[in-house]
């Protein structure tokens, strides 16, 4: 008896842990957001011309997103106009995880790193508007980040 309740009590500690940990696996976000300040198809005339007036998108570093933890695929581009810097995931996918969030950092252990906040998307075309305080020469590794596990799941480094 005594056996039975050990066991029934490990399993309602054990199951939702689990369930939180590894559900979000089969969690597939899809994001397809625009490129930075591209024109809506129907604006007027008058948007057009303030549109063409502010400085035109550039890229200024991108690069491949690379394997570790997990399988990805996709470019992750730092792109600029005027003063306004944005991270853009193109074509990307990658698995889901247990508080998965996107770090700029010197390098992929994430020792020196900022934090973008959680995860918008698994899949698809994904911008992060950029803070003007970060140096993005010296912040130029971008990592797919498991926050619990402290486990990288993915990295592309700007050049």
């Amino acid at each position: 008896m005594k056996k039975y309740i050990i066991t029934g009590v490990l399993a309602v500690i054990i199951l939702p842990v689990a369930w939180y940990l590894i559900s979000p696996v089969w969690n597939v976000q899809e994001v397809d957001e625009v490129f930075p300040a591209a024109p809506m198809s129907n604006e007027s005339a008058e948007h057009e011309q303030a549109v063409q007036s502010i400085s035109q998108p550039t890229v200024r570093a991108q690069g491949a997103f690379v394997t570790h933890a997990h399988e990805v695929q996709g470019t992750a581009k730092l792109i600029e106009q005027g003063d306004v810097r944005t991270l853009r995931f193109e074509d990307f996918e990658t698995i889901n995880g247990p508080d998965l969030h996107i770090y700029l950092a010197t390098d992929i252990s994430a020792k020196e790193h900022i934090d973008l906040g959680k995860i918008r998307g698994t899949k698809g075309n994904i911008n992060y508007t950029l803070p003007a305080s970060i140096d993005t020469k010296t912040y130029d590794t971008v990592l797919v980040w498991c926050v619990p596990f402290r486990v990288l799941f993915s990295a592309a480094e700007l050049q």
